[in-house]
């Protein structure tokens, strides 16, 4: 009978990432933000080449945790009492992204250290990140009608550069826990000023 680590490998896609991203995650919440692929494979039960074959690099996994977490915001996002307005929900968008980075801070510092390494193939932590945004502006109600569509255009990325720079900060320790929030909701809403009354 094959191995039970054969049997894993033998299975593609989904499962066996989430596995090797699960195993990260994992070491991360140990204290292991230096852990190997070695460290990993075997946290996950897999063969040494199987992170590699998977994900390619280091990188490339945590910017798959990166994206779990953006994964974890839209949700609980998406979970909340609807909102009115657009601004309003950018705000509440704010507060839940903040929310989810806050709850395992050393953890999100270490994946946060690692999104501007570059892996083997770009990453799409901007695209994911810009997600989370148009889905927070929804059709623009309650923007300025006659700026709306410049709004919808530009917004959900500005807000992703401007998230991921406050943080890089907070990553960097520059930004203490109790900042983050205010930094980021104050960013958000210079952002929107230009397109409300």
């Amino acid at each position: 009978m094959p191995s039970k680590t054969k049997l894993i490998e033998g299975q593609r896609g989904e499962p066996v990432r989430r596995r090797v991203i699960d195993a990260a995650e994992c070491l991360l919440r140990e204290g292991k933000a230096d852990f190997s692929m070695r460290d990993l494979a075997a946290g996950a039960g897999v063969s040494f080449a199987t992170p590699f074959n998977q994900f390619g690099s280091k990188a490339a996994i945590m910017h798959a945790l990166s994206a779990r977490r953006i994964d974890a915001m839209t949700m609980r996002f998406d979970a909340a009492p609807a909102l009115p307005n657009a601004a309003e929900r950018v705000l509440l968008a704010v507060e839940v992204a903040v929310a989810v980075m806050l709850e395992e801070p050393s953890v999100n510092r270490a994946v946060m250290g690692w999104l501007g390494t570059a892996g083997p193939a770009p990453g799409a932590v901007l695209a994911h990140s810009m997600s989370l945004w148009t889905l927070a502006l929804g059709q623009g109600e309650g923007l300025l009608e006659a700026r709306r569509a410049q709004a919808l255009s530009s917004l959900p990325g500005q807000l992703a550069f401007a998230f991921r720079g406050v943080l890089s900060f907070w990553t960097a320790g520059e930004l203490p826990d109790e900042a983050l929030g205010p930094s980021a909701r104050e960013i958000a809403q210079t952002l929107l000023l230009s397109f409300i009354e």
